[in-house]
């Protein structure tokens, strides 16, 4: 049986009432019209690699029976897609319903997992216990779980379907957080398009439309500049196109078996009358898409991936506030279990083998070594011996989860930056299905996790994911010039420009898995002496801010090259205000 949709972000069929099912929205007409031009995406960006969190006298926990348990605690149905990052899950409830032994037992629930896949009958699900739970407190509770970047499109559409319920019935996001996707889901792509990414433009990438995979290709455009076309009837040379796809196995299919497509030619933002055939040149899916693509016809590699933009799909759940409030203490035990199964797989090969063979009872597909085998992630070559990365997930213990909503030591609150980023990002490409969005602090509600570091800080014992930075960066995964204004012959940023550092800021925190080049340029007017110092002190000017915000040191490089690397023609003023720039630069 094939692996289903994840619903990171079939994020946009979000104009369709939930409770009767959400209908699909039809996103342009395939006639001749005027177009919006191809969309330059701006910045997007997203923290790292999983190692033992459990160090010196760590003890390994008992692991859980096989026999249900009877503890008559609170009843939960808890929906969730096939995903890797929920190993934690697996771990805590013993088994697809509770087990005796398990955390979730310890902590006095009783919960049955169900695989759904498919986003929309989650929402409607949620939708219908919200109603029962109104007449009736005893219903037995239902959660739903979904990928970080797609939350803000899912949480409008379900703050608009409960509103008639009243404030109280309105959904939330509660930190009951597993961890996050690490790898697994990527945009491949010719080798080309990593030594320059320029060379995308004019080519077509099959996904499916407004889904996580799709997410990382806009964010890879807009960090490196380039515009991306939104409509999938039309073909701009100028841009990247999307190519629609049923699922994330289609969108690989597609590519293997050479689909090609008519498409209207537009120039200038608008279409030609004339029609032009397109095929498939790259692909947004995941595992395990990708080893499809590697297996079956390869010349594809990893050009960004969750591994990469590491913060993009934690994974998120959505509760109904009347609920969550009435099971405050049932929520809190709830990620103490969490916390406690993320050290233990983190920590214990033998408890991320439990995992496994929980996520293979549940799944009902493939074996426990296939699930264990892409949580780790690996490289392997394809049919035409390129090195390809497949797989690849993490979970979180309570200090990764304080890091992820801004409770950590740092107090950057990274889940805020990726939710902002892509609710903005689907605003700009989307405008007319989603002018805009459920604000971050109506959508999420941190007291559940911030009453559980106050209250239990010996659970702060494990160690939280890091990222690692090299020295310096050798391979740019992306490159932007940005206009921050200082002033005159001076290394101090004016005000104006803070909004922007801000929006810099932010893209790093997403990408909290790239180094972060800072490099300061000038024109040719003046000296080396003068414009090489600085172009080095606004280099470091705009590091200091950064850091200022809750960067760490050692993720930001800053350099000044003076007049030696100019972008335009110094002979003019246009061209010697572009070279007057801040370069960003996301690598490793």
């Amino acid at each position: 049986m094939a692996l289903k949709l994840k619903p990171a972000g079939k994020v946009l069929i979000i104009a369709a009432v939930v409770a009767t099912g959400i209908l699909a929205v039809r996103w342009y007409q395939n006639r001749p019209k005027d177009v919006n031009g191809s969309i330059e995406v701006g910045k997007v960006a997203l923290p790292d690699a999983p190692e033992a969190s459990l160090q010196g006298n760590a003890v390994q926990l008992p692991l859980p029976g096989d026999e249900q348990a009877v503890n008559g605690g609170t009843s939960i149905t808890w929906e969730r897609m096939a995903w890797n990052s929920q190993f934690s899950g697996m771990y805590a409830n013993g088994g697809v319903r509770t087990t005796k032994g398990s955390l979730f037992d310890k902590a006095h629930l009783d919960v049955t997992y169900i695989r759904q896949d498919d986003c929309n009958k989650q929402m409607a699900d949620l939708v219908k216990f919200a109603n029962d739970y109104k007449s009736n407190p005893n219903a037995t509770g239902v959660l739903i779980t979904f990928m970080g970047d797609g939350m803000p499109a899912f949480m409008t559409s379900l703050a608009k379907e409960l509103e008639p319920l009243g404030p109280e019935y309105q959904p939330i996001i509660i930190p009951v957080t597993h961890g996050k996707s690490f790898g697994e889901d990527q945009v491949m792509g010719p080798l080309s398009w990593k030594q320059d990414p320029k060379n995308a433009l004019g080519k077509c990438v099959a996904g499916v439309l407004r889904d996580g995979d799709i997410n990382i290709l806009l964010k890879w455009a807009g960090d490196n500049g380039l515009k991306v076309n939104p409509d999938e009837t039309t073909y701009d040379g100028n841009a990247i196109n999307l190519i629609a796809a049923n699922d994330f196995l289609d969108a690989p299919n597609k590519y293997i078996t050479g689909y090609t497509e008519k498409r209207k030619l537009i120039v200038n933002g608008k279409t030609t009358g004339t029609d032009t055939t397109v095929g498939v040149d790259a692909v947004a899916t995941w595992t395990p898409g990708d080893v499809n693509v590697a297996t079956k016809k390869g010349g594809l590699v990893s050009v960004a991936s969750t591994k990469q933009y590491a913060s993009q799909m934690s994974n998120q759940t959505i509760a109904i506030k009347r609920w969550a409030n009435d099971h405050r203490t049932d929520i809190e035990n709830m990620i103490i279990a969490l916390a406690q199964a993320g050290d233990q797989v983190r920590s214990f090969n033998e408890a991320k083998k439990f995992a496994a063979e929980v996520s293979t009872k549940l799944y009902q597909e493939q074996n426990a070594d296939y699930w264990l085998k892409y949580f780790n992630g690996i490289e392997e070559k394809d049919i035409q011996g390129l090195k390809v990365n497949l797989g690849g997930s993490a979970v979180f213990n309570l200090n990764d989860m304080a890091n992820t909503y801004g409770l950590g030591d740092d107090k950057v609150d990274r889940y805020k930056a990726v939710y902002n980023t892509f609710g903005n990002l689907m605003v700009k490409m989307y405008p007319t299905i989603l002018p805009s969005f459920l604000p971050y602090e109506k959508a999420v509600d941190k007291s559940f996790l911030f009453s559980v570091i106050s209250n239990h800080p010996d659970l702060l014992q494990g160690k939280a994911i890091e990222a690692k930075y090299a020295e310096q960066i050798t391979e740019a995964v992306s490159s932007k010039s940005y206009k921050i204004e200082f002033e005159t012959g001076s290394a101090n940023i004016k005000s104006g420009s803070y909004k922007l550092l801000d929006e810099i800021f932010e893209s790093a925190v997403v990408a909290e898995g790239l180094k972060l080049g800072v490099y300061g340029h000038t024109d040719n007017q003046g000296s080396d002496d003068v414009n090489v110092p600085l172009s080095h002190k606004r280099a470091e000017s705009v590091k200091s801010y950064l850091l200022k915000k809750g960067l760490k040191q050692n993720q930001i490089e800053a350099k000044g090259y003076g007049s030696e690397k100019p972008i335009a023609d110094n002979s003019t003023e246009s061209g010697r205000s572009k070279n007057r720039r801040v370069e960003i630069v996301l690598g490793q």
